[in-house]
């Protein structure tokens, strides 16, 4: 698989949790939800496949941008790392808002994800905005549907480094 296809792996997959505001107050549903992506990211970072399909239902759909929907087989064979390795991760993740009703709950986040291909290839480096829905089965949280419209990062400037 090449380095472009791992790439939209990866805009899904690594986050870093950000925690309330000061005074900020969080119900349960939502601390299992940020526990889910930090989870996420700390598998992904570790190319723990097994552990990130966990994480999700198993009709789970991604929608990236020029691809078809990918579902959970597709999502676990361009997952596993390549014969020359698996290539670094670093991601950042704002959590904008995380909405709970049920068993059901959506959240967005502004995103941004490098990779750095194995064999000195240049990193690969992409941000915007995801938004994801999941939802609650037999008492865990696990990611349903995941829209993710990561572009490509252009410039070098302090203002091209925001998501």
């Amino acid at each position: 698989m090449g380095a472009h296809a791992s790439m939209y792996r990866w805009g899904p997959l690594v986050c870093l949790i950000q925690t309330p505001e000061k005074g900020g107050n969080m119900d349960n549903d939502e601390v299992q939800i940020r526990q889910l992506v930090s989870t996420w990211m700390d598998a992904t970072k570790s190319g723990d496949v097994d552990t990130v399909l966990g994480l999700m239902t198993d009709d789970v759909v991604f929608l990236l941008p020029g691809r078809p929907p990918m579902r959970k087989a597709e999502f676990a064979a361009v997952s596993r790392p390549p014969a020359g390795g698996q290539a670094p991760i670093e991601g950042h993740s704002e959590i904008q808002e995380i909405t709970v009703s049920g068993d059901w709950a959506f959240m967005w986040t502004r995103l941004r994800v490098t990779a750095t291909p194995p064999g000195g290839a240049a990193p690969m480096e992409r941000a915007g905005h995801t938004l994801t829905v999941l939802k609650k089965e037999h008492g865990k949280w696990l990611l349903a549907r995941d829209a993710n419209l990561l572009t490509p990062v252009t410039g070098s400037t302090a203002a091209d480094k925001q998501p």
